[in-house]
This record gives C-alpha cells, structure tokens and sequence, in this order.
C-alpha cells in the first residue's frame, strides 16, 4: 500500500523499486516480488531501462484496497470453511453466518477506499 500511495503521488513518472524501498526503508528485494506480482496481476506497469520503474496501470481513483489485497493474496476470507477448508463443527457451526456478514462489510470498505484516497491522506 505505501509503494501504490507514493506511485499514486507520483503518476506522472516512472518510480523505480530502489527509490521507493529506500524513501520508505523497504527491503529491495521484497518490494521488487510485490510489485512485480501486481504488475502480473495489471495493476501497474513496469518500464525497463535506465529510466525504468513502475507507474499505476490506471487512474488511483479506479483501484480500489481490495483490488490490491485480492491481487496479494486471493479473494478475502474470514472462516477457513470459505476456502473449502474441512471443518468438523460446520454442521453446529453458529458463527460462521454472522463472521460473512462481517466479511461482506469489510469487502464494501476495502471495495469503496481507493489508492487515490490513501494518496491524498
């Protein structure tokens, strides 16, 4: 989230992995696998060469948190039961209803916040 609030901040150039991990004392290497991966998934493009780096792939205010975590980490789950997981009390189970009612809230949240509005902040 810092790196695409500071490319938000900065949609006007190419901002290389170095700049970034060094402003905001990132280890280099974990934030090149990041971005490359939300590069993979479209959220970014990536420039090679000497003025190389990385700008958002559309306007801040058109990718949204979830967007970004989906891209990370797959679709948001709360309950292991979502994923398919096994669960032995799934039958008597009296949360699981109310954990996707929060769920299905915090989704809306994530889905109405975008990049841009971290950047402004």
């Amino acid at each position: 989230m810092i790196a695409l609030k500071h490319l938000a901040q900065h949609s006007d150039e190419s901002v290389s992995t170095r700049e970034i991990a060094a402003q905001y004392h990132i280890p280099a290497e974990l934030l090149a696998k990041v971005l490359q991966k939300l590069a993979r998934k479209g959220l970014l493009v990536s420039h090679q060469g000497i003025n190389g780096g990385y700008i958002l792939a559309k306007d801040p205010a058109s990718i949204s948190i979830v967007d970004v975590v989906e891209a990370l980490e797959g679709p948001i789950s709360i309950t292991p039961c979502e994923r398919g997981d096994d669960c032995q009390q799934l039958q008597v189970c009296t949360v699981r209803d109310p954990l996707l009612k929060i769920k299905a809230k915090v989704v809306r949240v994530l889905g109405d916040t975008s990049i841009y509005e971290l950047a402004m902040n």
